[in-house]
């Protein structure tokens, strides 16, 4: 029998507990359970990380004062676009990217 695996259970698949495996080598004592304590150290650098994502989680996502300044930029006319600088911000992106 087959089954499709996508995430969910139909209808008419049961589920049956499955009880652990009490088997015991030769003579050594009966088996018990192994109790596992997970532990997790984080690097510097995770800690840094996870202090600049609670910090940036608080800032607001858009900074209204800029938005309102170069809105007046583009409404007065002084707003300039610098083409080298846009293609060279552009070309140091794609070299992070890549490598």
């Amino acid at each position: 029998m087959s089954q499709k695996i996508d995430g969910g259970i139909t209808a008419n698949a049961q589920l049956r507990p499955v009880a652990p495996a009490k088997t015991t080598p030769a003579g050594d004592s009966p088996a018990r359970p192994v109790e596992a304590a997970d532990s997790l150290r984080l690097t510097g650098e995770a800690t840094n990380l996870q202090a600049l994502q609670r910090e940036l989680s608080n800032a607001p996502a858009i900074d209204t004062a800029r938005v309102q300044a170069v809105r007046e930029a583009l409404e007065n006319g002084s707003y300039r676009i610098n083409p080298e600088a846009i293609a060279q911000r552009m070309l140091d992106l794609d070299q992070q990217l890549l490598g």
